[in-house]
């Protein structure tokens, strides 16, 4: 067998894995919308840690993070900074939502957010705004599986089929299986990703420079301007430090706002197990410190790729290694993609159809009817991702930079419903609307802001702003107000008997 059909020959079997651990759960579900969307509340500790780190360390993980390493050096230690900090918020957010969501059977933040204030538009435009940044995020997912496949059949298979191939694949097991497809096949592919990254981010700097060490002295020799901060270059080739240290306070805020990440409150088995997930979550970062190696270990690698964001397969198809070491690395890549693929069409689909279709407009559906749209919205989706992936030219990091804009809206509106009295739901709905339009402003036209800062950090601001005037000049909805946020902070709400 040649070399190529080996590393092929592994990759498939890869998919077959993953085809079958992410159907087989589907049979243990419930036949009902709350088995698809929420997986009748049955996640324990191994699922939950994996389904939200697997999630979130997708293919910008495998491949975006090694091509900003490579292109701009220092700038993409920021993933290490939201990292460590952006699932503490979800240490407090998270058990409240869970209460509620057992209380009043929610499974999405819009529904959350909707009960408390008593107002449908705002579920409608949560939708809006998810599916917004879902759809740029999803699109990394399926052209980092393009860079892969491509790479690993050396040009025989483009881009587009690789990403049709791998997200065919994700589509027969999402439909079947809904979360509880997710969740198995994420933690499959969690432990996988894990193991690869600390084996490639070690073997690749010791195979081309001797060891990290002396990989870091050669580039502080050739290229020491990848080892300086952002914005204290002579030339300011990295960045401004603003863009830079703005980029880590909406990536910090945003990460526990993210909806599909969101959810996974509502399918935990206990508060507990998500207090602990968010505990042992650093775990998870501690993965990519490999992969910055990865991207360091390319900066002085010939010949050059022909994108920043295919370095790491670049590499591994140029360099001599055994083709069994080449397809289990290549698989590893598939695995970080497919990992918040699948995660990411299920959260936006059941959103759409929870949030938008139900809640905002009303539209009554039975169970089996639901469970049948969301698929359908399943199918759409990944349709409109796939088009946006192969006509963005852009790199896979600043997509998701951009993704991060709109999700950081959302925060404002979740912390309020779940602890400030005094919000009202017209001061919420319009502290979305204002920061979406505030962020899509100044991401299209980045000239018009006063400071190089991130787009949805201004947009966050006016968020806020919005949201406390309106507010102020606004009358609250009381019914049920009090129940509700004493639901949410866990005091005992049971009926008085009679």
């Amino acid at each position: 067998m040649s070399d190529s059909r080996i590393v092929v020959g592994i990759a498939a079997v890869y998919l077959v894995a993953c085809l079958v651990i992410g159907m087989l759960p589907g049979r243990r579900a419930s036949d009902s919308a709350e088995g698809y969307v929420a997986g009748d509340r049955t996640l324990g500790p191994l699922v939950m840690f994996f389904i939200t780190g697997a999630t979130i360390f997708s293919a910008f993980a495998f491949l975006g993070m090694p091509g900003k390493a490579y292109s701009q050096g220092a700038w993409a230690f920021m993933v290490l900074a939201y990292g460590a900090f952006g699932f503490i918020p979800f240490y407090f957010l998270g058990p409240r939502a869970a209460r509620l969501g057992r209380e009043y059977g929610f499974v999405t933040q819009g529904q959350m957010v909707a009960h408390r204030f008593h107002s449908l538009p705002i579920p409608g435009v949560m939708a809006l705004i998810s599916a917004g940044a879902f759809v740029p995020y999803l699109a990394i997912q399926i052209k980092g599986a393009g860079y892969v496949l491509n790479s690993m059949t050396q040009g025989a298979v483009s881009e587009q089929v690789g990403g049709a191939i791998v997200y065919g694949v994700v589509l027969v097991y999402v439909l079947k299986s809904g979360v509880l497809g997710v969740g198995w096949t994420n933690t499959f592919q969690g432990i996988f990703m894990m193991v690869l990254a600390w084996a490639m981010g070690l073997y690749l700097p010791y195979a081309l420079y001797g060891g990290v060490g002396e990989m870091f002295r050669r580039i502080a020799e050739e290229r020491p301007e990848l080892l300086r901060a952002p914005g204290l270059g002579p030339d300011g080739a990295q960045g401004s430090w603003g863009e830079y240290t703005s980029a880590v306070i909406v990536t910090s805020i945003g990460f526990s706002a993210w909806p599909h990440l969101f959810m996974k409150a509502f399918t935990a088995r206990s508060e507990a197990t998500i207090r602990r997930t968010v505990v042992l979550y650093p775990i998870f970062s501690i993965f990519l410190v490999p992969i910055l190696l990865i991207g360091f270990s390319g900066v002085l690698f010939e010949p050059a790729p022909a994108q920043a964001d295919q370095v790491l397969p670049h590499m591994l198809m140029s360099i001599e290694l055994s083709p069994w070491i080449v397809g289990l690395f290549c698989a590893g890549a598939l695995a970080a993609s497919m990992s918040s693929g699948d995660a990411i069409v299920h959260a936006c689909s059941s959103i759409l159809v929870r949030d938008g279709w139900i809640t905002a407009l009303g539209r009554k559906l039975d169970t089996h009817a639901e469970r049948r749209l969301i698929r359908y919205l399943i199918v759409v989706l990944l349709g409109a991702s796939y088009g946006l992936a192969f006509h963005y030219e852009g790199s896979l990091f600043d997509l998701l930079l951009y993704a991060y804009g709109p999700v950081v809206q959302f925060m404002p509106a979740v912390v309020a419903a779940l602890y400030i009295r005094r919000a009202t739901g017209p001061g919420v709905l319009a502290g979305l609307v204002v920061g979406v339009s505030v962020n899509i402003l100044f991401a299209v036209c980045p000239d018009l802001r006063p400071f190089a800062l991130h787009a949805g950090l201004y947009g966050f601001v006016a968020n806020v702003a919005a949201l406390a005037l309106v507010s102020a000049v606004t009358r609250r909805e009381i019914d049920g107000e009090e129940r509700y946020l004493a639901v949410a902070a866990g005091d005992d709400v049971r009926e008085p008997s009679s």
